[in-house]
């Protein structure tokens, strides 16, 4: 089985545009991305999934490989889509272009996931972790995910779910890294998004809408961070070694 990674890097972030290009150390975000992702175990390529010049100008300068892909995509999903079409994969894993800090380990399981599942009708595999502050419980930026006894994922809401009727609940959040089955991928594009996907706008809702199923893993990447912010750039300026 082939398993290829893709980063999905978008120049016109709303909170941080070019982020993708932000210098940590002197090479641009998704170059330690990259870095991460080569650590792994399981993927045997790994690509950036651009839609501006800039960032593919960044590739060729450190040495990434690259594809080039349409400016008009809603969500990373759709852009992988795309990637299917020049990269041919088994299973292909969505790994967040703004991580630069992201464990290897955590790939590694999310992709193990799907290729050690036989059900058809589970066509990809997501991390999750455990919330443990009660502010992220209400952040609605932290997409909350129930799951079934199995570990199939039930519902997804920005919202606290479930909800705590007795006083008390427990709470996992729902991460950014994905591995689709090639398959998954082409059903996600005959799809159109549901009307719980358009309220929610998290993108795996288009599964559970339409009768497929995604599998739950937890994963060991508590301390990745996201950067979605200046902060957050800063922080990991510090803590990666120069």
């Amino acid at each position: 089985m082939k398993v290829v990674g893709i980063i999905p890097c978008r120049y016109g972030a709303v909170r941080f545009p070019g982020k993708s290009l932000a210098d940590i150390h002197g090479r641009p975000m998704m170059w330690h991305v990259y870095q991460q992702a080569k650590k792994t175990k399981s993927l045997q390529e790994v690509y950036v999934a651009t839609d501006d010049e800039r960032i593919a100008d960044a590739c060729k300068k450190f040495g990434l490989p690259w594809i080039m892909t349409r400016n008009d995509h809603p969500t990373g999903t759709d852009r992988l889509v795309e990637c299917i079409k020049t990269v041919n994969a088994d299973i292909y894993v969505n790994v967040q272009g703004d991580e630069p800090m992201i464990a290897p380990e955590a790939i590694d399981i999310v992709a193990n996931a799907i290729l050690k599942i036989d059900d058809p009708r589970v066509l990809a595999s997501n991390g999750f972790k455990p919330i443990h502050d009660p502010a992220e419980v209400v952040n609605t930026n932290a997409v909350k995910v129930t799951m079934t006894a199995a570990g199939l994922a039930l519902s997804y809401s920005r919202l606290p779910i479930p909800y705590p009727k007795d006083g008390a609940g427990e709470y996992n959040r729902q991460l950014g890294l994905y591995a689709f089955r090639k398959n998954g991928l082409e059903k996600f594009a005959q799809h159109k998004p549901g009307p719980v996907e358009r309220a929610e706008g998290v993108e795996m809702l288009r599964f559970l809408e339409h009768g497929y199923e995604v599998a739950m893993v937890r994963t060991p990447d508590d301390n990745a961070i996201s950067v979605d912010t200046l902060s957050d750039l800063e922080q990991v300026r510090r803590l990666i070694p120069a």
